[in-house]
């Protein structure tokens, strides 16, 4: 199982971070064991003072496809959940400023929280999903699939020119505007469509 993520795919959080908007999807990986599930608590790593938060909707992929052509792309995902991809911003801007890989800002162990799934059947329209983050009870983002650069079967035709999909991948979508940091105590809180899919507390 591969975790496959796309960033700057939200014209506000591309503003928001001082980036360009790229012409071609930004790719980039994260390991099996940045996965952290069923709501566990994420602990604040010792070589970073600046974690961020940026809450995704995430594609469970349902079988293998390479160079997946547009009109078959909506048959390779069938859930739909949230996850959060945790960045280390110190480490990325040290990286970003010596034109280096971001990989151990965004690849460390249990910097991917994921939700539960729901079935792709769930939603009328996948070009219509909204969902949220709470950070201690306050929302600080909100998205909807409507505002994507690249939507979901453009990322998953993408994402196959270069590597093969298999069943069981999960790929981050991108994160809308309102990244933050977050602190030791703080408590997050994902949902899709106002139901609360995600919980992670900060230790």
């Amino acid at each position: 199982m591969k975790i496959i993520c796309i960033g700057r795919n939200y014209h506000a959080h591309i503003k928001e971070l001082g980036n360009e908007v790229p012409a071609e999807p930004v790719f980039f990986i994260k390991p099996d064991t940045s996965l952290q599930v069923r709501n566990r608590p994420f602990y604040y790593p010792e070589f970073s003072s600046d974690i961020h938060y940026e809450a995704e909707l995430v594609l469970k992929i349902c079988k293998v496809g390479k160079n997946i052509q547009p009109q078959f792309a909506g048959t390779y995902y069938d859930k739909v959940g949230i996850g959060i991809d945790f960045t280390a911003r110190d480490i990325q801007d040290r990286a970003k400023k010596a034109g280096l890989p971001w990989f151990t800002a965004k690849g460390f162990d249990h910097s991917a929280p994921v939700s539960t799934f729901l079935p792709k059947s769930d939603f009328t329209d996948p070009k219509k999903i909204s969902f949220s983050l709470l950070l201690n009870g306050i929302v600080v983002q909100q998205g909807n699939t409507s505002l994507m650069i690249h939507s979901f079967d453009d990322i998953i035709v993408q994402a196959s020119r270069f590597v093969t999909l298999r069943t069981g991948d999960l790929i981050f979508t991108g994160t809308p505007a309102g990244v933050g940091p977050v602190k030791i105590g703080d408590v997050l809180e994902g949902s899709i469509e106002e139901k609360l899919m995600l919980k992670c507390e900060i230790k």
